[in-house]
């Protein structure tokens, strides 16, 4: 998170410094090059000078000569333009390299108009500073005086004086760095402590707080709220746990007394109406005695709070025997097909538990003849699914959201024993590990349908820190 704080600011503050140091170095370039081209329209005005009296006086010799040791001295070829173009003074294999770029100009300075800069000349072109003086005025120009100027040095400086500018431009760059790195840190610590205890809330763990007493006073008082609402949240819950809980263990010793004195009036009815009548009472209170202990063991496994690594081959091991000699019993056949090696996240209350309810469900309410229980690694989701499917007449497709509900029950199933309660604590259970129990087609019937698969996807568990 702080990476992205700092990817959000630092370019901001690399526009801000561009936005700023972009027209600071155009402005440089530009009086670089002022300089430069005062500095030649001066020499090229003194070369003007000499050249008007030189040429009145027919002595070009002085005049010949201080271009050939300007030429020596700076690099910078000049040159005295006769009116019809011809170079009178001055080497013109010297001037032929920029004849072309300075034709233009010649022709101007031959009009009586002095030369203007150049506003396209930057330090990454290969181009040449042409500056013409007419000698004469006006209608009076006899000639033109012309230097070439090789602009290299003009632009080592203005690459220099960039190479300085940026270097100024990026202290405050690194500043910005130097304090948003600690500043970002103390800002987003509190926010980072709110991530970390909303990831464990949401695996079941409602005792998780954080600290209120770090990061700006907004983000303590968030904080403090957090803290807030999770007691608040926590006294709830508990409350609810704790009244399910008294409420079922209060309701079996009534329930039972209840259901004996029932049980010991069948002696004293006559009559089939009576005896039936007798019977359905019994069922009931055996119904309801089923659903209090439902309801006490979801309140238990409710109470178990964060998921638990687990090795599924060790897990397979302590019940597969006992799974095996269960559907035996009930004439179907167990088959397990489970990658070695799996380690998961179990649910509160351990996978064990849910994995009992599944293969009971598969047993009881199915009719199945083969139960099988497979698991393979975790795919693209990063989830292992542990699969319990059958061969049986399974849940209609429509139906299958629902039975995850709580006391749902298939409308043939209503005379089976059972709650409804227990495909919806073991989904909640799963999705508090960060998982998911959903219910998917099983295995292939001999009428052409399918049986009904739960399966359950549980994060991989990570691994155990290996000691040195």
């Amino acid at each position: 998170m702080r990476h992205r704080l700092l990817a959000v600011l630092v370019p901001l503050a690399v526009l801000l410094v561009g936005a700023l140091g972009v027209p600071l170095g155009i402005t440089v370039a530009e009086r670089e090059l002022q300089e430069t081209y005062v500095d030649r329209l001066n020499d090229a005005g003194r070369f003007a000078s000499l050249a008007e009296t030189a040429l009145s006086g027919s002595r070009t010799e002085a005049l010949d000569q201080e271009l050939e040791r300007y030429h020596e001295l700076y690099g910078i070829a000049g040159a005295l333009i006769a009116t019809d173009g011809a170079v009178i003074l001055g080497a013109e294999e010297q001037f032929a390299a920029a004849r072309g770029d300075s034709d233009t100009i010649i022709q101007a300075a031959l009009a009586g108009a002095r030369s203007e800069p150049s506003r396209d000349i930057w330090p990454w072109q290969d181009s040449r500073l042409v500056v013409a003086e007419p000698v004469g005025r006006d209608s009076e120009v006899v000639g033109v005086v012309v230097t070439v100027s090789d602009l290299d040095r003009t632009r080592e400086r203005i690459v220099t004086r960039w190479a300085q500018l940026a270097g100024i431009g990026l202290l405050p760059l690194l500043a910005l760095v130097a304090v948003a790195w600690p500043v970002s840190s103390w800002i987003l610590r509190p926010v980072r402590e709110l991530d970390t205890a909303t990831a464990g809330i949401s695996r079941g763990d409602l005792t998780i707080r954080v600290d209120a007493g770090g990061g700006p006073v907004e983000l303590r008082r968030l904080a403090g709220s957090f803290n807030t609402m999770m007691d608040a949240v926590e006294h709830s819950v508990e409350r609810q746990r704790a009244f399910v809980a008294d409420a079922s263990h209060q309701l079996r010793n009534p329930l039972t007394s209840l259901r004996l004195v029932v049980e010991s009036l069948r002696p004293h009815l006559s009559g089939d109406g009576g005896r039936q009548a007798h019977d359905v009472a019994v069922d009931e209170l055996r119904a309801m005695h089923r659903m209090l202990n439902a309801l006490l063991a979801s309140a238990r496994m409710e109470s178990m709070r964060t998921a638990e690594p687990v090795d599924l081959d060790t897990l397979l091991e302590t019940r597969v025997d006992r799974w095996r000699a269960l559907t035996s019993v009930e004439g179907q056949s167990l088959r397990v097909d489970v990658t070695p090696g799996l380690l998961l996240l179990e649910p509160p209350g351990g996978l064990g538990s849910i994995l009992d309810e599944l293969i009971s469900n598969a047993m009881r309410l199915s009719d199945a003849s083969v139960v099988e229980v497979a698991a393979r690694p975790a795919g693209p989701s990063g989830l292992v699914e542990v699969v319990v499917r059958d061969d049986g007449r399974g849940i209609d497709p429509a139906d299958r959201e629902q039975a995850l509900r709580r006391f749902w029950r298939a409308p043939r199933h209503q005379n089976v024993p059972g709650t409804g309660l227990g495909l919806a604590i073991c989904a909640e259970l799963v999705a508090r590990a960060g998982g998911e129990l959903r219910l998917d087609d099983g295995l292939p019937r001999g009428d052409g349908g399918n049986g009904l698969a739960a399966v359950v996807a549980l994060p991989v568990a990570p691994e155990p820190p290996t000691a040195h």
